[in-house]
């Protein structure tokens, strides 16, 4: 019965997010790392149906053997799927079609875990609903990149309570001696395998910052000429700032010379004393360049995170997303969740003000490709 709360719970949520949306917003994708919000909709109700329902409930029978080329991402095991980039083309199945897809899989779901189930079964259950809040991240992010790029700036939400700034302006550092120390996950709750499995590594004395970078000292980088100076960017960084017109982090607008960023309550001006958020791993480096400092490995963030608060934004470190000494894709669909991404990108560490309740933790590995920065991105230093 636990487990039928949590998953009723994690499935309103979803629903509760995309409550403030008129029915064009569920349709829209701007570019292709934005997925239209119906389609989140669809695709977290898919995995329930494809991995548990089918299989394991006798009795089931799919809502509508569409869906699954519709609302797979990118199992290939599974079968063949609309791509990426067509999600936006998907005027039908309609809105209406997709929330009583949702209603019709959490039906069969509640009957389905009505009744005692085995530890497997479970295992792909939590794994579904830690799925769903990943999800609900993305749809937060999403629509905000939906309603940012229209040309009128609407407010997703004009109650929506925007954090305090908690940032003062100080420049501690904290110093973390040199040693041998615990990475990844340790305890009996969930993890991704990604977080896994627990090993040593050996770390260098080093400092990090007690907090995030504002964004009042990122404005100071943008009237040094910081996007203007080859010498603080990587070569491919600095391609990126030229070939895209790149001149501020994303969201900001300089009107009659004043900085404003888009929020969910629509454009605001810019709070200066609030964390620098929705930036690039190439704009992170080129900040700390500046600076005469650089990022921290991931390794360095864990084992210093207890020491300083986290959570605000989605941390860039300096560490490319490999596996960890013993790491292993579990077999079938389920094995392609990570691993198969474990390249080219960068690790963020700690979480964001949309990372869904209980779905953070010092061992969480997020990742991403360095250009892309419509997630809650920000910038902590080290030396």
């Amino acid at each position: 019965m636990e487990m039928l709360v949590r998953y009723k719970n994690t499935r309103e949520r979803t629903e509760m997010i995309c409550r403030p949306l008129q029915i064009e917003d569920y349709v829209v994708q701007p570019i292709v790392d934005v997925s239209p919000p119906k389609w989140h909709l669809g695709h977290t109700t898919w995995f329930f149906e494809t991995f548990i329902l089918i299989p394991y409930c006798t009795a089931y029978q799919p809502f509508n053997p569409d869906y699954n080329y519709v609302f797979n991402s990118y199992y290939e095991t599974v079968g063949n799927r609309v791509i990426r980039t067509d999600r936006g083309n998907l005027s039908r199945p309609t809105v209406d079609d997709i929330y009583r897809y949702r209603a019709y899989v959490d039906k069969e779901m509640s009957k389905f875990l009505g009744s005692s189930i085995a530890p497997s079964i479970q295992d792909l259950l939590i794994l579904g609903i830690n799925h769903e809040e990943q999800h609900q991240e993305l749809l937060y992010t999403d629509i905000k990149y939906i309603l940012g790029h229209n040309p009128l700036f609407p407010a997703y939400d004009v109650n929506y309570p925007l954090p305090e700034p908690t940032i003062k302006p100080s420049s501690d550092f904290i110093r973390i001696d040199e040693g041998i120390y615990e990475i990844g996950f340790e305890g009996n709750g969930f993890c991704f395998d990604n977080e896994l499995s627990r090993h040593r590594v050996y770390l260098n004395n080093f400092e990090i910052g007690t907090r995030l970078v504002t964004n009042a000292e990122y404005v100071k980088f943008i009237n040094d000429g910081g996007y203007h100076d080859f010498r603080h960017w990587h070569a491919e960084g600095w391609d990126w700032v030229k070939n895209n017109n790149i001149r501020a982090p994303l969201y900001w607008h300089q009107l009659d010379g004043e900085w404003h960023h888009y929020t969910f309550r629509g454009l605001e001006p810019l709070q200066l004393n609030a964390p620098v958020r929705h930036v690039s791993y190439f704009e992170a480096y080129a900040y700390a360049a500046w600076k005469g400092l650089r990022l921290p490995t991931e390794f360095e963030w864990e084992a210093a995170a207890r020491q300083f608060t986290w959570g605000q934004n989605w941390e860039w470190t300096e560490s490319a997303y490999l596996p960890y000494p013993g790491f292993a894709k579990a077999p079938g669909a389920i094995g392609e969740y990570n691993g198969k991404f474990m390249v080219n990108q960068k690790v963020l560490r700690g979480a964001s003000e949309v990372t869904s309740p209980g779905h953070s933790r010092i061992s969480y590995r997020n990742f991403f490709q360095t250009n892309l920065r419509w997630q809650f991105t920000g910038i902590r230093l080290a030396k």
